[in-house]
Order: structure tokens, then sequence, then C-alpha cells
């Protein structure tokens, strides 16, 4: 059965981080809600009501946009191994970009490395845990390489290259505030 909570207790912490991958929907007022799937720990649980989360760069840029149009965002992860639970976090998000001055404050929460784009931290207003007793047990068998290797052959200036080419508007044509203007 559905329970809700107004913050993120100790168990709950222990759950989230003990997931290795997580999902953030976003929608902007108009034009397509975006569901992601991230991982490569790049979330953290700052206090009883606040997760921050390390943006990296990717095909898309959709988040970012978003959040910068309307600030409401879901974080929802998936237990896949023996205890069956979903929990999902609901609340109001702030964009951090590489050129604000909290990024280096809030990006230095995690190791440094290529292709980090923004930093989004969530203000939790109430979070959520059901059974999740449909969804499948799965063994995890690694992380994939492949973004961080693509991101250390690009370098910095690749990847503000192609911040430039790719990721300043979303797939309906908003801006992302990647790049200062």
């Amino acid at each position: 059965m559905a329970q809700i909570f107004t913050t993120i207790s100790d168990d709950h912490s222990t759950f989230i981080e003990h997931q290795p991958m997580f999902f953030v929907a976003t929608a902007p007022e108009e034009g397509r809600i975006n569901l992601s799937p991230k991982g490569m720990d790049t979330l953290k649980v700052l206090g009883p009501n606040q997760i921050a989360w390390l943006n990296l760069t990717g095909s898309g840029n959709e988040t970012a946009s978003h959040i910068g149009e309307n600030a409401r965002m879901t974080i929802m992860w998936c237990s896949f191994d023996s205890t069956p639970m979903i929990m999902r976090a609901y609340g109001q998000a702030k964009v951090y970009h590489a050129y604000d001055a909290e990024f280096a404050e809030l990006s230095g929460l995690w190791t440094e490395r290529h292709g980090q784009r923004q930093v989004f931290v969530l203000e939790v207003e109430s979070l959520q845990t059901s059974c999740g007793f449909a969804v499948p047990l799965m063994d995890l068998v690694a992380e994939r390489q492949v973004l961080r290797d693509w991101s250390d052959k690009k370098g910095d200036a690749g990847i503000q290259e192609y911040w430039r080419d790719r990721n300043q508007t979303t797939i309906d044509g908003a801006p992302t505030g990647v790049l200062p203007d």
C-alpha cells in the first residue's frame, strides 16, 4: 500500500543510496513531458527535504529547459532486487549551470569528470513509497563506461562544442540555458 511522507528519513535515504539508477520527470507548460533514466552515482540526498543530482552531458537537455519554465520535478527509484519498493520524490527544482557561481560548490559533491553540465537541487515536498510487486527482479552487471569514455575523449573544449551544437534547445525548440547568453 502506498504511503506519503513529508521528509526523507534515514531508511529512505539508505534505500535511495542503494539504487543504481533513478528516473527524472519534468514537463514544460506546453510540449513534451520528459522522463529520463539516470545512473553513474550522480545523486545525493542533502537533507530531509533536499536532493541534488549531477546532470552529465547527453543527447538532449530537456530537464534544464523545463525547470527554467516550470520547476516541478519527480524523481523515481525502483528496487530491482529482493526487496520490492518504488519511491517517488515530488517537489520544486532549481537548475545550476556550469557558469553559475553555485555550480562549483554543488558539483564538488561528486568526483570531477568531463561533461558535468548542470546540478539540479530538488526541494522535496512529499515522498511516496509503494509496493513494487510488479517490478521485475534483475541483476546489475556493471555500470556502462560509454558516456565517461566519450566525455573524456572529447575533453572540455569538445564538450563545449557539443553543447553549442546539440544542447542549446529542446526537441520542442525551447532554450536550455546550457551556455551563458
